[in-house]
């Protein structure tokens, strides 16, 4: 059976997906594991979403199922509203007040700030949101087939 180019589109798409979760993971251990940066309470919770995330999508490109997308999209979301909300922590400073209540770490203590706004919470919101967009790509791409 041939492969459309639709489903190399697929294909590649989940497969960007996948290495988006991968630096994403292997990202935060860098920033805990080697650098020592202690993660604050809510960069735990974005790791309990972006992990499963790095698994389930190599799984995904592995076997070419397009259809995870449809499991992978809520996890990506969910994950995206706790880093916007962590953004805004540290971005408008009446949030900003409640964030040292966070824990050990206060959820607006900046690691890193390069180039004035990219902060470890950055980075994660930009990994969740393209995965998501990624995944709405997906399963867009892949209804249009089905009609």
């Amino acid at each position: 059976m041939a492969i459309t180019a639709k489903q190399k589109k697929i294909e590649y798409a989940m497969l960007l997906a996948w290495g988006i979760a991968l630096i994403a993971t292997l990202g935060s251990l860098y920033f805990s594991e080697i650098e020592n940066f202690i993660p604050c309470e809510l960069c735990w919770v974005q790791r309990i979403f972006m992990y499963p995330l790095a698994i389930t999508l190599a799984i995904a490109a592995i076997k070419k199922d397009s259809k995870q997308a449809y499991y992978t999209l809520p996890i990506s979301l969910i994950g995206l509203s706790f880093s916007i909300y962590h953004v805004m922590l540290e971005r408008i400073p009446a949030l900003s007040e409640t964030a040292e209540g966070c824990g050990i770490i206060p959820c607006n203590y900046l690691y890193i700030n390069w180039f004035g706004f990219i902060t470890i919470p950055f980075l994660a919101l930009i990994a969740f949101l393209s995965i998501s967009i990624i995944m709405v790509y997906v399963i867009v791409t892949e209804r249009r087939g089905e009609k």
